[in-house]
C-alpha cells in the first residue's frame, strides 16, 4: 500500500503563482509612481513619530514647531501622512514656506490621511514607502513613538551604517524619551562589540527645535545638500 498522500489536481497553486507574479507589477508601479511624484521634493527632511499622540500633547506641539522651522528654512517635510506626530509634522510644514509631503499607508486601523498635505502619495506596501522616506531625505528627525517609529529609526541607522545610503543626520528629539535607549546602545551594544565606536556618532539627541535645524545645516555646511554621483548611485541600489 502506498502511504504517501497525494493531493488531487487543483488550479489553486497555479492561480497563486499567477497572483504573486502580478503582485510584483503592483509593487513596481508603486515605486515608479512615488519616484515621479516626489522627484522635485528636495531638500527634504523625513519626520517620524507616534500616530497616537493627541493634538494637545507637548510632543505634537513640539513637532509642529520643528516642522514649521524646517519648512521656513527651505526644507520640504515628509511624514507618514497619518494622525498624531505625522499630522503635526505635515501641519507645521503646510503653514510654512516649503511643501508638506504625506506618504500615506493603507492600514486596517489607526491610519487616516491628515488634511495638511501639499503632496500626497498612498502606498499599499510598507517597504516601498520606507524606501521613499530614505531616498528623498536629507535628514531624519525622530520624535517619540512606538514600534513603527523604532522600525524607521533602525532601518535608517542600518542603511547609513552599512553604506547603503548616504550619511545623513539622524536626530532623536527628546533626551528624556530617548535617553534610556541611547544608554543601552552605548552600554550594551557597544560594550558587547555589536557595533563600532564610530556608530555612536550616527545619532544626535536634541531637545530644542531650532537646534534641530542648525544640526542639519551644520552637517551639510561643507558639502551641500545635493548628493554626489556616488551617493545617487547608492540611492538607486537601496
Amino acid at each position: 500500500m502506498n502511504n504517501q498522500s497525494s493531493l488531487p489536481n487543483s488550479p489553486f497553486p497555479e492561480l497563486m503563482h499567477s497572483k504573486e507574479a502580478w503582485r510584483v507589477f503592483g509593487i513596481m508601479s508603486e515605486f515608479v509612481a512615488a519616484t515621479q511624484r516626489l522627484a522635485d521634493i528636495h531638500p527634504a527632511v523625513s519626520i517620524f513619530g507616534s500616530a497616537r499622540t493627541p493634538h494637545d500633547h507637548p510632543y505634537y506641539q513640539l513637532t509642529e514647531e520643528i516642522s514649521r522651522l524646517l519648512s521656513d528654512a527651505g526644507f520640504s517635510v515628509i511624514s507618514g501622512g497619518g494622525p498624531g506626530i505625522m499630522e503635526a509634522a505635515n501641519k507645521g510644514a503646510f503653514y510654512g514656506k516649503s511643501p508638506s509631503v504625506g506618504l500615506n499607508i493603507q492600514l486596517p486601523h489607526e491610519q487616516h490621511n491628515n488634511p495638511y498635505q501639499n503632496v500626497s502619495q498612498t502606498f499599499q506596501h510598507f517597504f516601498t514607502r520606507k524606501v521613499m522616506f530614505v531616498k528623498f531625505a536629507s535628514a531624519y528627525v525622530v520624535m517619540p513613538g512606538g514600534f513603527g517609529t523604532l522600525d524607521e529609526l533602525m532601518e535608517a541607522l542600518t542603511l547609513v551604517q552599512t553604506g547603503k545610503t548616504r550619511r545623513i543626520p539622524i536626530i532623536l528629539v527628546g533626551s528624556k524619551f530617548w535617553g534610556g535607549m541611547v544608554d543601552w546602545i552605548r552600554n550594551t551594544l557597544l560594550v558587547e562589540k555589536m557595533i563600532s565606536p564610530e556608530d555612536m556618532n550616527l545619532l544626535h539627541v536634541i531637545d530644542e527645535p531650532r537646534e534641530v535645524v542648525n544640526a542639519i545645516f551644520n552637517h551639510f555646511e561643507t558639502r551641500g545638500f545635493q548628493p554626489s554621483e556616488e551617493e545617487i548611485e547608492k540611492q538607486l541600489n537601496l
